[in-house]
């Protein structure tokens, strides 16, 4: 467990009044994310279900194929269930349905399959939409986590000038710096997590193909001129945050200075927007319309951002059509991006808060790295 019980204890009894809310007399968790979050118990997830039962009434339940059950053993909960195995003579989803023994049973997830083979349940969101505002506890692993998506982005402008200048490729810079602040990592909090749990991911990719999204690194170096984007995923205690940053590889050409002013307004301008009350769609709005009143409608090709917890992307969203009003507690990514293709991309990206009142940006390489302190000088 990542939390402690008392953590897991609470998330059950919200669970509960929610589910008298919603008429129900049992909850079967069987999404993965969805079974840690209520009860802590992390898993790998494969063909064969796992899943958490939750009575209205009483205390939970752990539904899991036999080989799990000496790991599902080391959690608090008291009660686990085995199954042999996957896909069984009795579909293991049948065999847990009828193990729960209700009535008016939720499932959180199913497949059309596994659902016309079961008697009348209800689809519920009921858990996902709890995940939406993050306790105290979760909050703070959500900023420890930032805090080494960071670091990451540090060593890339400390040190990526110095590996481009011996030859070095956007492998190797990503190698190094990811490596750095994974070490720094594991050395602070690795202990604690046992390696699992916590861990540094990113990309860098640089000149043209900056302008893609999603862009992988290449064995390539990058040139004088061209922008370079490293983006950065940080986890600690299952909890995500991300931090991004473009950076000049030496002087800057065109316009490319006027593009980094204008991604630092549209982020400042999703903070801004980032309050209690707010949709949504409204952020999103907020946001991207800085970019066209700096004319780079054409360059915009995805929404401000995305919610972040257990998931690095879950809901609600920051983009045209969700209606979610914000609450504090809530988490998102705040990721302006400017991509023109065949010529060049900016992005940056930040982690924030929905507070009671400014939101809390727990990432602060951008505020302290400012456009003009993104230039690498070779």
């Amino acid at each position: 467990m990542i939390l402690p019980v008392e953590f897991y204890r609470r998330k059950i009894a919200q669970i509960q009044e929610a589910m008298e809310r919603e008429s129900l007399d049992g909850l079967l968790l069987l999404d993965a994310v969805n079974v840690s979050y209520a009860v802590g118990f992390h898993h790998i997830p494969s063909e064969r279900p796992l899943a958490a039962f939750i009575p209205r009434v009483g205390e939970p339940a752990l539904f899991v194929p036999l080989l799990e059950q000496e790991n599902a053993g080391d959690t608090w909960v008291g009660d686990i269930r085995t199954y042999f195995e996957y896909p069984g003579e009795e579909h293991p989803v049948v065999w847990m349905v009828r193990e729960a023994g209700v009535r008016r049973l939720g499932i959180d997830t199913l497949t059309v399959d596994v659902y016309e083979l079961l008697p009348p349940v209800r689809i519920t969101a009921l858990v996902e939409r709890m995940r939406w505002i993050k306790d105290p506890e979760e909050l703070a692993l959500i900023e420890q986590a930032a805090h080494y998506a960071d670091y990451c982005l540090e060593m890339v402008r400390d040190h990526a000038p110095a590996i481009i200048r011996d030859g070095g490729t956007e492998l190797d810079i990503l190698k190094f710096c990811v490596g750095e602040a994974a070490a720094r990592l594991r050395r602070e909090v690795g202990e604690r997590f046992q390696l699992r749990g916590a861990s540094v991911v990113g990309t860098v990719h640089s000149g043209a193909r900056a302008a893609l999204p999603h862009g992988s690194p290449l064995a390539r170096q990058p040139q004088r001129g061209e922008p370079m984007i490293a983006g950065i995923g940080a986890n600690v205690g299952g909890y995500h945050a991300e931090s991004g940053a473009t950076f000049i590889i030496g002087e800057p050409v065109g316009d490319q200075m006027r593009c980094l002013e204008a991604a630092a307004a549209c982020n400042d301008a999703a903070v801004m927007a980032l309050r209690a009350g707010n949709t949504g769609a409204q952020v999103n709005a907020a946001a991207l319309n800085v970019l066209r009143d700096y004319g780079l409608e054409p360059a915009i090709r995805h929404r401000i951002g995305h919610g972040m917890g257990l998931q690095g992307h879950e809901s609600p969203w920051l983009a045209p059509g969700d209606s979610t009003l914000l609450a504090p507690g809530m988490v998102f990514s705040n990721e302006p991006g400017i991509y023109r293709p065949g010529i060049d991309g900016y992005r940056t990206i930040n982690s924030m808060i929905v507070t009671d009142g400014e939101a809390r940006v727990p990432s602060r390489f951008l505020a302290q790295h400012p456009p003009e302190k993104r230039i690498l000088d070779l």
